[in-house]
């Protein structure tokens, strides 16, 4: 099996690149948006063609499902809308992924929390409906909006981890309360769980666009030990698995000692790592045909020689033994893009 690679590209890389700006209008006006987005990545289809390369969130939208015609409504992480449900702030900035106030649920008592499903008539929601039912009805445009928590037509949705959402909204808070109050944090742990798959759900019947799988990005994961993440993340990722469909689970960083747990998950389909992580214990564990998603190491992508990066690569290429595995990377913009081009070359001719 030939493995595959591919690119996609930062705010970080189109703002140096094309001048674009990332401000509060490019997340609250789809057309605004959608002009960006297309110039983007019809800027990519002329200047970097051969290398397939397309303008998404990391790891969230993929080329294959993506339409010039496509308006993405709501699109802001999955866990800083949740966040701004909660009253955090949306902090844009014009050269870089935006980002949320700081620690929204602090002082906020897990029994205080808002019950999920009156969180729908929430200013927010409400206005992303009314700009999703605008595209609906007005079919002469022939644009097709894709909703929150989706990033294509796949139908794949995208949801943070509850682990990395508790973090998000408590800082180090959440980590000490793992220790000392963890059913404070299993009480806030549901609730994240249940407010993801309802936002899903909804915005799934709204769009008219059926669930096929979901995405979750459990980004803080590889900072604890197997025993914190089998009570704090496996039976979380297994309700999101049960509810919404087919899991493509993530970590960051170095995941190799959680990879037993995770087989754990339920309706586990595919698992996206960091670079350090053992392509062959997954292997080992999960079969030669269950699809990997692996991401270059960020000090090899930066470096002035790409010896390191195509020592990385012919090691874990090697682990992985003619596998099912995709080698993607996030294009920023401090990354040689030299060294990525000598990583395609690496990955074709292999």
């Amino acid at each position: 099996m030939k493995i595959q690679i591919e690119g996609s590209v930062s705010k970080g890389w189109m703002a140096k690149e094309l001048g674009v700006r990332f401000d509060h209008d490019y997340y609250f006006d789809p057309q605004h948006r959608h002009r960006i987005d297309r110039a983007c990545n019809e800027h990519l289809q002329n200047l970097q063609n051969d290398l397939g390369l397309f303008f998404t969130e990391s790891n969230l939208g993929r080329k294959e499902f993506y339409d010039s015609n496509q308006v993405i409504v709501g699109g802001i992480q999955p866990n800083m809308i949740v966040g701004m449900l909660l009253g955090a702030e949306l902090i844009p900035t014009d050269d870089a992924d935006a980002d949320i106030s700081e620690k929204c649920l602090q002082g906020i008592e897990p029994d205080q929390l808002p019950d999920p499903q009156t969180l729908l008539s929430h200013e927010l929601i409400t206005l992303f409906d009314k700009q999703i039912e605008s595209y609906l009805d007005n079919s002469q445009e022939n644009l097709c909006p894709i909703p929150p928590f989706f990033w294509d037509r796949s139908g794949r949705a995208a949801v943070h981890g509850v682990m990395t959402s508790g973090l998000k909204f408590l800082g180090d808070e959440f980590f000490i309360n793992m220790m000392v109050e963890p059913e404070r944090c299993h009480h806030l742990l549901t609730w994240i769980c249940e407010i993801s798959s309802l936002l899903v759900a909804h915005y799934s019947e709204l769009a008219r666009l059926p669930i096929t799988g979901v995405h979750i990005g459990e980004c803080a994961s590889c900072m604890v030990d197997v025993d914190h993440f089998r009570k704090f993340v496996v039976p979380y990722a297994s309700m999101l698995g049960e509810q919404l469909g087919p899991v493509r689970f993530h970590s960051c960083g170095q995941s190799s000692h959680l990879l037993e747990a995770c087989k754990e998950i339920s309706n586990l389909q595919s698992l996206d790592v960091g670079g350090e992580t053992s392509v062959g214990q997954i292997r080992e564990i999960f079969g030669h045909d269950f699809p990997i998603s692996i991401a270059p190491l960020v000090e090899e992508m930066t470096s002035d020689d790409s010896s390191d990066l195509l020592q990385w690569f012919h090691r874990i290429a090697e682990e992985n033994n003619a596998g099912n595995l995709t080698i993607a990377y996030h294009l920023e913009s401090h990354y040689n893009l030299e060294n990525i081009k000598a990583l395609h070359r690496a990955v074709e001719t292999f």
